[in-house]
């Protein structure tokens, strides 16, 4: 009789001479495998909801980032364009926006 270990990945879990009686005899083998359920939710579950936040936190933090560098770029452009011009008047009233150094 030759000698061979039963097949797959559940021969650990069957004893020997269970399995070489099944295989002379032709009966099934019944493999029971005990297993816990889980008595939370699995991580996935609160990962998916912390990423679109996180990603959210992200977005927010980019716009008002891009509105204080246009709000800066703004602030720039006027205070060139005040510079260059002088004094501006509509309407007989004059706002002069820079005093001249001269």
């Amino acid at each position: 009789m030759p000698q061979h270990d039963p097949p797959g990945i559940i021969a650990p879990h069957i004893p020997a001479d269970a399995y070489r009686r099944a295989e002379t005899t032709g009966a099934p083998i019944v493999v029971m495998v005990h297993q816990t359920d889980r008595t939370g939710r699995p991580l996935r579950h609160y990962l998916f909801p912390i990423a679109v936040a996180g990603a959210g936190v992200i977005g927010i933090f980019g716009l008002v980032a891009a509105f204080l560098a246009l709000l800066d770029f703004a602030v720039h452009t006027a205070v060139a364009v005040g510079g260059a011009a002088g004094p501006i008047g509509v309407g007989g009233i004059t706002l002069r926006l820079f005093r001249s150094k001269h």
